[in-house]
C-alpha cells in the first residue's frame, strides 16, 4: 500500500517557484488501478479518520484549520466540500461561499471579508472562493478595481503582484498564530468542463446550475489558468502548501482532497486533553454521587 504522503506528493506544491500548470493533468488518477466504486471505500476510511482528528482538533482547541477551494466553474468545489466533509461534526465546522462583493464588503481593503470569517481555535473553516479571487477573475476582468474605490494612484501595472505579496505575508502570518492553511486548486480540462455545462443544461434538475456568464467567461481560459499558475508560484509555501488536484474524475479529486488534509492534520500532534491528577482522583466521588441521586 502507497504511504498517503507519497501518494499527495506529486499534487502538493510548497515552492511555486519551479511550478507550471502544463506539468499537471486534469486526468490523472496516480495509476491507482482501481475503479470508482473501489474509491468510495477508500474516502469511507479517510472521513472516518478526519473524523476523529476533527473531534481533537476541537478538544484541544489549539489548532484552527483553514481549507481553501478555488477553481474555474464546474470544476467541482461543492461536490468535494460536501463528500469529504460529510462525516465531520457541523459544530466544528464552518464553511463560507464568496461570490461577488456587497457594497459593504468594496468599502473595505480585498481582503476585509474573508478576514472576519476565519476559523476560531478547534475549528475547521472552508472558503468556497477567498481573497485568491482578487488576483484571479480581477486580474482577468482589470475594470473589476475600478469598483473597489481605490485611489487611482494605487491601481499600478503591479497591482495584483503587490497583492500576492501581501497575501503570502498574510499566510505566513496566520500560520504562525496556530492556523493550518491548505489550499486546492481543482484543476479541470477544458474538455470536461464542457462536458460538465452540456450535462447542467440537459439535466432538469442540474438547469438551475448553469448561467450565461458561465460560456462568458469560458473564453478567457488561457487568462484564468494563467492567473491561477501566478498565483500559486507566489504563494506556495510549506506552511500554505498549494495541492494541485486532478479534477476531470470527481471520485479522484475527493480522495486526494481528503488524504491531503487527513495527512496534514495528522502532523498537528493533536490528542485530547489529559484530566489533571487531582481531578481524577475525585472521580469516585462524582460517581457515586451520581448512583445515589
Amino acid at each position: 500500500m502507497m504511504a498517503l504522503d507519497e501518494f499527495l506528493a506529486p499534487y502538493r506544491i510548497e515552492n511555486g517557484q519551479a511550478f507550471r500548470l502544463s506539468d499537471h493533468d486534469p486526468a490523472d488518477t496516480h495509476e491507482l488501478g482501481i475503479e470508482k466504486a473501489d474509491a468510495k471505500d477508500y474516502l469511507r476510511v479517510g472521513i472516518e479518520r478526519l473524523t476523529e482528528l476533527q473531534e481533537m482538533l476541537y478538544a484541544q482547541n489549539r489548532w484552527s484549520v483553514l481549507l481553501i477551494f478555488q477553481a474555474i466553474d464546474a470544476a467541482g468545489k461543492d461536490s468535494a466540500i460536501k463528500h469529504v466533509m460529510s462525516g465531520v461534526n457541523p459544530q466544528g465546522v464552518q464553511v463560507y461561499s464568496f461570490k461577488r462583493p456587497s457594497a459593504e464588503e468594496l468599502d473595505h481593503d480585498f481582503m476585509w471579508r474573508t478576514s472576519r470569517n476565519l476559523p476560531e481555535r478547534g475549528r475547521i473553516g472552508v472558503f468556497n472562493r477567498s481573497y485568491y479571487e482578487e488576483v484571479l477573475v480581477a486580474r482577468v476582468h482589470r475594470e473589476i478595481l475600478q469598483a473597489q474605490q481605490l485611489p487611482p494612484t494605487l491601481i499600478s501595472p503591479g497591482i495584483f503582484d503587490e497583492r500576492l505579496e501581501d497575501i503570502a505575508h498574510f499566510e505566513r502570518y496566520l500560520a504562525r498564530q496556530g492556523t493550518l492553511i491548505l489550499k486546492f486548486f481543482l484543476n479541470v480540462s477544458k474538455k470536461e468542463q464542457k462536458k460538465r455545462f452540456l450535462k447542467r443544461l440537459d439535466n432538469p434538475e442540474k438547469n438551475w446550475k448553469f448561467e450565461a456568464g458561465d460560456l462568458k467567461e469560458r473564453a478567457y481560459w488561457d487568462d484564468y489558468m494563467s492567473a491561477y499558475e501566478k498565483a500559486i508560484q507566489a504563494t506556495a509555501a510549506p506552511h500554505a502548501p498549494w495541492y494541485v488536484v486532478p479534477a476531470d474524475n470527481k471520485w479522484f479529486t475527493r480522495l486526494v482532497v481528503a488524504g491531503a488534509i487527513v495527512d496534514s492534520m495528522t502532523r498537528l500532534d493533536l490528542h485530547f486533553p489529559v484530566v489533571p491528577e487531582e481531578t481524577l482522583a475525585q472521580f469516585a466521588q462524582y460517581r457515586r454521587q451520581l448512583e445515589e441521586e
